[in-house]
This record gives C-alpha cells, structure tokens and sequence, in this order.
C-alpha cells in the first residue's frame, strides 16, 4: 500500500496527516519564534496586542491551509508545488513578523495576498463539488481579509492596526456570513493537523529554554530552572493530548455532516486562537526569566509566564464548550489558578513562580484526569 492510499480515502481527502504537512508545519515552528520575539524584544500591553493581531490573521489562513489539505489530498506534483508556494508565502510573513508594524508591513501583505490566493485556488479546482461551492461562497470575505492585510502594509500609525483589525474581524465573521455548511470534514485527518501544529507551538516553548540560555554557564540552579521549563511544557501537552485531543476527535466525528464544519470553525478554530497565542506568550515568558531565576521577575516577564498558561486552559475551556465535552468549568479554574501564580515572581524570585506554576497546573490537570478515570472513560495516555 503506497502512502497516498494509507491517507487518503476514495472520496478523495485525507483520513491521516502526510508527511508533506509535517514538513508544511515546520513554517509554523518559525511564526511563534518571530512572535515570540516580538514580544520579548519590549514587553508591553501594546507587544500584546501586535502578537494577537498579527497571530490572528495568519492563524485563520493556516487554518484554512488545514481545511484545505482536508478536502485536497497533497498526492500530485500540482498540488505538492502548490502548497510549497504556500508555504513560501507562509514563510514570508514570519520573516516580515518583527518589523510588521515598522517597515515591513507591505512584505507581510503581499506574501498574505499570495497565501490567500494559492488556497482559494486549490479548494475551487481540486476540492470537491461540495467545497467548490463553499469556498466559491467564502472567497470574496477571504479576498477582502487579503486586501484590507495588504492596505494595511502600506499604511502607518493607527490606520494600520485599523485596517489589519478589520481584516481579523472579517475572517472571524465570516463563518457567520456565509453557509460554510458543504465544506466536507473528515474528523481523523483534521483534528491530528491541528493537534500536531499544538505539539509545534508547544515545541517552541522549549526551544525558549534554550535561546533564553544562550551564553550562560551551567550551574546546579540553572539546570534546576530547565528542568521547571521542561516540565511545564510537559503539562501544557498533557492538558490536551492526554484526553482532550482524543475526546474531541470523537465528539466532531459524531456531529452530523451539515454541521460539523461549524463546531469545527468553534472549537478548532476559535477556541484554538487563545490556547495558541498562550503558548507564544509562556515561551515569551519562559525566555525572558530562565537564566534569572534567582532574581525577582518583572511585572511583565512575571504576567507573561503564568498569564500564558491561564490563555491556554482559556482556549480549552473554550475548546470544551464548542464540542460539549465534560468540566469546560474545570479549565476555567485552573485558568484562574495558575494567573494567580503572577506576583510569586514579582514579590519573590522568578523560579519561585516557575515551581509554584508548575505545580498548580499539573494538580489542576491530574485531578481532572482522575475523575475522568472514575466515569469510566480512557484515552491512549490513560
């Protein structure tokens, strides 16, 4: 059996990732280094708003490359070359990421232009009759997102963020403005894409280890604090692969065909967006303190490393609601408990909130495994 058979099914789309969208997906490693950056290089409020606002127009068109490689098997030269072409495109705007907002914003618009382009045209000429007649549907918001993005390159000041807010909130809407309900999801295929470009995000986290490292001599302390790092990345896996990633793949493969692209775009979309975006954050977070650890954090590494994590049980609370699975309250708690965690670094010293981070979420993530356990219900982790 070749490995287009084992993908892919004879409606054409796939039942697995390929090993084209792992390599795709190496883009996505190199975004949240550039945001990541962005972030750290003058943590602020306004770093803040640029990570989520340059986050959120990339993010709802890589979705949409997952969508689209859903319906559109990557198993001829055509369409491998034409996503490599996306790819470019993606890897473009991650270059264009740190001076987006001084300098390099029409790079960023053109390369979005070219992204936005490449994945309309491959859903209409090789997606099915159904995704054909959706994107045919959804193209001109695309199209309007792509254009306000690019206007948004050329413009400076307020006017920027203006027009690049308006593309965000046109493709937020969108689902809302057209019926997205033909665009065809197979459960398997999409839920291990997006799973996989979390376990990339999360990647980042620990190469944040690293790159806040660089230059330092190793010390007993030093590697006390990597070894806190790695553990929280830990915890941020196993919050969501060990039941979440597996439970949502069966509770949207049980939502009925005409509805499942929109508790895909609620819980996959959407609720993804602040569990990402809290990824990029504690990776901010993590490199700004890890090689300070004996020293007290400031106010921003301190809100960044722990309001991070809180992001991301938002998003899965969040994730939870969308697909109805059970104590979406639970994630919400250990949201609050973990922000809760902000002046331990401030007051004290930074591994300080790092343990005591570590430690509240992991007992936040446990305890919820274990009354998943006494229902009755398994994953492959536990």
């Amino acid at each position: 059996m070749t490995g287009a058979d084992r993908t892919t099914n004879p409606e054409g789309g796939q039942v697995r990732a390929s090993t084209l969208e792992l390599f795709f997906d190496l883009v996505f490693v190199f975004t949240i280094t550039q945001l990541t950056h962005v972030f750290t290089h003058q943590p602020s409020w306004q770093a803040v708003g640029q990570v989520a606002l340059l986050f959120g127009v990339i993010w709802w068109m890589y979705s949409g490359y997952v969508w689209l490689t859903n319906e559109v098997a990557p198993n001829s030269s055509a369409r491998r070359t034409f996503l490599l072409i996306g790819m470019f495109g993606f890897f473009v705007l991650a270059l264009a990421i740190p001076d987006a907002f001084h300098g390099t914003g029409i790079a960023f618009g053109i390369a979005y232009v070219l992204v936005n382009t490449v994945h309309t045209a491959m859903f209409y000429a090789n997606g099915g009759a159904s995704a054909a007649l959706a994107i045919t549907r959804l193209a001109p918001l695309n199209a309007l997102s792509a254009a306000l993005v690019l206007a948004g390159g050329f413009a400076h000041d307020w006017i920027q963020y203006f027009c690049w807010a308006l593309a965000f909130a046109v493709q937020v809407l969108s689902p809302y403005l057209v019926d997205t309900g033909d665009f065809v999801v197979r459960a398997s295929h999409f839920c291990e894409r997006h799973g996989l470009v979390i376990i990339v995000a999360i990647g980042e986290s620990v190469v944040a280890i690293g790159a806040g490292l660089a230059g330092e001599n190793l010390t007993v302390g030093l590697v006390a604090n990597v070894a806190l790092g790695l553990a929280l990345a830990y915890v941020l896996w196993w919050a969501y692969f060990g039941i979440d990633d597996e439970r949502g793949e069966h509770a949207l493969a049980a939502v009925p065909d005409r509805r499942r692209s929109t508790v895909a775009v609620l819980a996959y979309g959407y609720a993804l967006y602040p569990l990402l975006v809290g990824i990029v954050i504690t990776a901010a977070g993590i490199k700004m303190s890890i090689a300070h650890g004996n020293e007290p954090a400031s106010a921003a590494t301190a809100a960044a490393l722990s309001g991070g994590v809180a992001l991301y049980f938002l998003g899965q609370f969040f994730f939870r609601i969308a697909l109805r699975l059970p104590r979406a309250w639970y994630r919400l708690v250990a949201a609050a408990a973990v922000a809760a965690t902000i002046p331990i670094g401030v007051a004290w010293v930074a591994w300080a909130q790092l343990a005591a981070l570590v430690g509240v979420a992991y007992v936040a993530v446990i305890a919820d495994d274990l009354i998943t356990l006494r229902t009755g219900q398994h994953s492959a982790y536990i």
